[in-house]
């Protein structure tokens, strides 16, 4: 099955490929990272979560199992149904309004640098208008060779490839990004638009938006959490 993709992305293999390219089989095989340890250091025991892009539920499921309360959020029907324990959303990110707040708002799988200024922009906002008082916005960047360092692959512990194979420019500072999955029975792929940001870039978006940099989480600075800056 293919959904209507967004102009400049594109994903191959086989089963639900969503409109940014992703593979629902995929991620539906991707073993669980260290996603889950990062985020629950860095926010308050039982913390009711926001999770923007919540995918299958690979993150969703370990906060689950950690005592947070999720409302998990993707534009994927497909993902969605393989949510299990989390209150679901369909919907584009963009558009969220759902006149509610929550101690974390959680935005990874660099969504962050989206191609399309206008739609980081709107990322943002919808973190911002859905973080409490006092609450954190724990936002996922790409390192800062993602771009640089090309081609590269991983060989997973569980047994796939991962390859960037390439990161071609399109114009305006983004590139279009393709990238392998190669199983030992299957290969999906994935093209996608990313907007590089060094550091002072990302803080400059997060400042447009509202929020500041409150701590750089991982030693690769790729996990942040920030917060909403008090209006004056």
């Amino acid at each position: 099955m293919r959904s209507e993709m967004r102009e400049g992305y594109e994903g191959t293999g086989p089963g639900a490929i969503t409109p940014d390219g992703c593979a629902v089989e995929f991620y539906s095989r991707l073993p669980i990272g260290q996603e889950p340890d990062i985020i629950g250091a860095a926010v308050p025991a039982g913390a009711r979560i926001l999770e923007l892009g919540s995918g299958v539920g690979r993150v969703t499921h370990p906060l689950l199992e950690r005592g947070f309360t999720v409302t998990a959020v993707d534009e994927s029907a497909e993902m969605l149904e393989r949510v299990r324990g989390a209150r679901t959303i369909c919907g584009p990110i963009e558009n969220l309004d759902l006149g509610e707040t929550f101690d974390v708002v959680l935005l990874a799988s660099f969504l962050v640098h989206a191609g399309d200024v206008e739609v980081r922009r709107a990322l943002l906002r919808t973190c911002v208008r859905h973080v409490a008082a006092g609450g954190c916005v724990l936002i996922q960047r790409e390192g800062e060779d993602f771009h640089a360092n090309v081609p590269r692959e991983r060989v997973d512990p569980s047994g796939f490839t991962a390859r960037v194979v390439s990161a071609e420019p399109v114009g305006d500072g983004v590139n279009s990004v393709h990238v392998e999955y190669v199983f030992p029975d299957v290969v999906w792929t994935q093209t996608i638009l990313s907007r590089p940001l060094n550091s002072e870039q990302f803080e400059e978006a997060l400042a447009e938006a509202g929020l500041k940099v409150d701590s750089y989480l991982t030693p690769d600075r790729i996990w942040v959490r920030a917060v909403a800056v008090a209006a004056d």
